[in-house]
């Protein structure tokens, strides 16, 4: 006989993650795959004191996993893509006509856009904050700005490319757990990112008129940067019709897995053409990543990147969370956690809100960004379908939670992650993360006014739910 699990049984696998994971962050200096590992193993104990047995938790894990093998799909040709488009001097043209717009009186602005610009092509967030973002801080220093404002752009740049990039983990993610396609995910989230970045930068503009720049301003890094780009890339304005033709495609809603295919060997045969490479060499790039020797540690880093292998530690972490998610979700802890939520969720506000304040709950008790994704995606699948509310919404309310918001988790994976890389602690920069609170914000906004909240019926739909 199996048994409806309870709060407190609920709340072990989420309390073992916790602790593991906080351990890892702050003692073990770990990633997150051994935390995700004692929670399904939590979660599989519970599951087997409810009465069920490990075949089934073995089919649990299995469902689970199965759900995301699109997004695992995507997440490798990704890799290909990063690749192929550093080869192609595709990224280094973009990365040098972004650096190029900067300008002191416009500094604070132009770090949040030009971060924005790398990171929508690079499709990595972390990897923007490590690379460019790094290059930001140390001109900001020599400009007079404080660490924390800096910081706080780069974050809002970086995580606006992460949340719209078809390149990012996340954005993959989110699509395949609510059960919508990626094309429509991305387009649906310009709703909400767009306004919340241009806001963003509207306030960066009038903060940084606060600070006065030193009369003599250091862009020896910015010269350094771009002059390297130069000396080892063909840089050419033509190679920036390749993203575009990206958003032409996204637009047209074709299915992504060919699409990117389609991309990724397309940046191949650039590499051939524009910059020389032989095809033996694009083939290498494709599975172990672009890889080059400077003598300026900040160009190395951003383009010793991509390849097939680079993924797989990201597609482990994919795997263990939803099997996870499985597990939570099959025998109804996390159900047992949000029922009181779900309860009361009658309204197209309400629903919103809930989605977002349950994401937010697993941002602030793991601090990790694809199990704050995976399971409010998967618990509230469900509830949008009988509501008659298109499951894109959805993915688009846990992203604006567990992709963006989860950087006002001052423990949580980003914002430590961001403190090594930039300097200043999140307390300094979390204020100044303006994009961060804004995109949440406005999808509330969204559910209680109704705007761009899309409906559509399902087969399985049984009720028809009023909107706000």
């Amino acid at each position: 006989m199996k048994k409806n699990i309870s709060i407190g049984m609920a709340l072990i696998p989420i309390l073992g993650l916790i602790g593991s994971a906080v351990a890892s962050i702050f003692i073990w200096d770990a990633s997150m795959h051994i935390p995700l590992l004692i929670g399904v193993a939590a979660a599989a104990i519970v599951a087997v004191m409810s009465g069920w047995s490990w075949t089934e938790i073995e089919k649990m894990m299995v469902s689970g996993v199965a759900r995301a093998l699109p997004a695992v799909f995507i997440l490798l040709i990704i890799g290909i893509i990063v690749g192929t488009w550093i080869a192609s001097g595709v990224i280094p043209t973009m990365i040098y006509y972004g650096l190029s717009l900067i300008h002191p009186s416009l500094f604070v602005p132009m770090v949040a856009l030009v971060t924005g610009i790398v990171s929508i092509t690079l499709g990595s967030s972390f990897t923007s904050i490590a690379t460019i973002g790094l290059a930001f801080m140390v001109i900001g220093e020599g400009l007079g700005f404080s660490g924390g404002l800096v910081a706080g752009a780069v974050i809002s740049g970086a995580f606006f490319g992460d949340k719209l990039s078809p390149l990012s983990d996340t954005t993959n993610i989110a699509p395949a757990m609510a059960d919508t396609d990626l094309f429509s995910h991305i387009k649906h989230m310009l709703w909400d990112t767009i306004p919340a970045f241009l806001i963003a930068i509207i306030m960066y503009w009038v903060v940084g008129l606060f600070f006065v720049p030193k009369s003599t301003v250091n862009t020896n890094t910015i010269d350094l940067i771009t002059d390297g780009l130069q000396d080892i890339f063909v840089i050419h304005p033509l190679l920036l019709l390749m993203p575009v033709l990206v958003i032409f495609l996204m637009m047209k809603r074709l299915p992504a897995i060919p699409t990117l295919i389609g991309v990724s060997f397309l940046g191949g045969v650039l590499a051939v053409i524009v910059q020389g490479i032989s095809v033996s060499e694009v083939v290498q790039i494709m599975t172990n990543g672009f890889s080059v020797t400077s003598d300026i540690d900040a160009l190395d880093s951003l383009l010793n990147s991509g390849g097939l292998m680079s993924m797989l530690s990201t597609v482990a972490i994919l795997i263990i969370a939803t099997a996870l998610g499985g597990i939570l979700e099959t025998t109804g802890a996390f159900d047992a956690l949000t029922a009181k939520i779900m309860d009361k969720v009658r309204t197209t506000g309400s629903l919103i809100s809930s989605t977002i304040l349950s994401t937010f709950v697993i941002a602030f008790a793991s601090g990790e960004q694809f199990l704050s994704i995976i399971l409010p995606a998967r618990t509230f699948t469900k509830k949008y379908k009988e509501m008659g509310i298109d499951t894109k919404n959805l993915s688009r309310s846990v992203e604006a939670a567990g992709t963006v918001g989860i950087n006002l988790v001052p423990w949580g994976i980003t914002a430590v992650f961001a403190m090594n890389i930039l300097g200043p602690s999140p307390g300094e920069f979390i204020p100044f993360s303006f994009f961060v609170f804004l995109v949440p914000l406005i999808n509330i906004i969204f559910g209680f006014t109704g705007w761009t909240i899309t409906k559509k019926q399902y087969p399985e739909t049984k009720e028809i739910y009023r909107r706000d």
